[in-house]
């Protein structure tokens, strides 16, 4: 059974790129698809009010070539949610995916993120309303407890209210949040991973598709994660070293990657660049997003400091990128973990 068959509108499930604030924006997600067709993409988390009363364009525009794409949105009122899911909707993502993951004080200031994991008929109300105005999949990020909680009990306490509300599927962060007392860059790093805490859950609820997410850093941990979970979701690695997802598709679908290698990935992308430099956008907003890509190659120093000077400046154009990489060589690099 292949993860089209098995998810339906969920396909693609089997690998995606997490939200990241400042980090998965349009600009990264369309350079993130010329190097995977196949993994699933998502938005930085937007809140309700952004989404009620701010720039709906601005804040939710996408390209179609970035399909399939998710919107993560951060909330704790279900009429709000509701709203906010319709429209997006309309604007045509994939999938409403719902916070209950992040630990900053901002977020816990607005009750949603992580916090909702104490409130689990809440969440359950706000997927409930969501599934009412919406036909694309509702799902939900969450960790596997918060502070002095039992993940036992509370991942299971979670999860059987969300399914009750019809919940389309389920990302868990295997880590617990400290609300109190660490950062939210901590909390992506202190708490124990807990990998198996995911895969009990799994096996309780397999008819719910459960994705797992935190501290997968390249394809093998990955891999050896979909032994026991539907998907697997990767976040800074995804980022800082984007060169794996070109082994996505071919590793994990049985498709060839749409790039041959990064510098085909830079040749493809070049219409998109050109595309948000003819709207008036600097190289850099696009550029920040590629520097990694390299990475392990002699000259991935240099192109990262050409573009970090150059790309930053008002007149930085395609001819800025083009230098860049030619300063790298193009010898193949150590072997990627596939």
């Amino acid at each position: 059974m292949t993860a089209a068959d098995e998810h339906g509108a969920l396909a693609g499930w089997r690998f995606s790129v997490a939200p990241m604030m400042d980090w998965t924006d349009r600009h990264c997600r369309a350079f993130h698809r010329t190097l995977s067709a196949r993994a699933r993409l998502y938005t930085e988390m937007v809140t309700t009010g952004a989404v009620l009363h701010g720039s709906r364009e601005r804040l939710l525009g996408f390209s179609d070539p970035e399909h399939p794409v998710a919107v993560q949105l951060g909330g704790s009122d279900p009429a709000e949610l509701a709203q906010a899911a319709r429209i997006a909707a309309e604007f045509g993502y994939d999938e409403v995916n719902l916070n209950v993951g992040c630990p900053s004080d901002r977020v816990q200031d607005g009750r949603f993120g992580a916090c909702l994991m104490r409130e689990p008929a809440l969440v359950g109300d706000c997927v409930a309303a969501m599934k009412a105005v919406v036909s694309v999949p509702v799902t939900v990020k969450c960790r596997i407890g918060v502070d002095d909680q039992d993940p036992e009990a509370a991942l299971d306490a979670f999860a059987d209210a969300v399914v009750a509300a019809g919940v389309d599927g389920l990302i868990v962060h295997a880590r617990k949040a400290w609300l109190q007392g660490l950062s939210p860059k901590e909390n992506r790093d202190i708490p124990p991973l807990d990998y198996g805490r995911a895969a009990r859950l799994k096996r309780r609820l397999p008819g719910l598709p459960v994705s797992v997410n935190g501290g997968l850093r390249d394809l093998d941990a990955a891999r050896a994660q979909l032994a026991a979970v539907d998907g697997v979701m990767v976040g800074r690695a995804a980022y800082t070293e984007p060169a794996l997802l070109l082994d996505v598709d071919p590793a994990l679908f049985g498709v060839p990657a749409p790039a041959a290698d990064a510098f085909a990935a830079v040749a493809a992308f070049e219409p998109y660049v050109a595309s948000v430099l003819a709207r008036g956008e600097r190289l850099h907003a696009v550029t920040r997003h590629m520097l990694g890509l390299f990475n392990g190659r002699p000259g991935a120093r240099a192109f990262r400091r050409h573009l970090s000077t150059y790309g930053m400046r008002p007149e930085a154009d395609l001819a800025t990128l083009r230098d860049a990489v030619a300063l790298v060589a193009r010898a193949a690099p150590e072997a990627r973990a596939a």
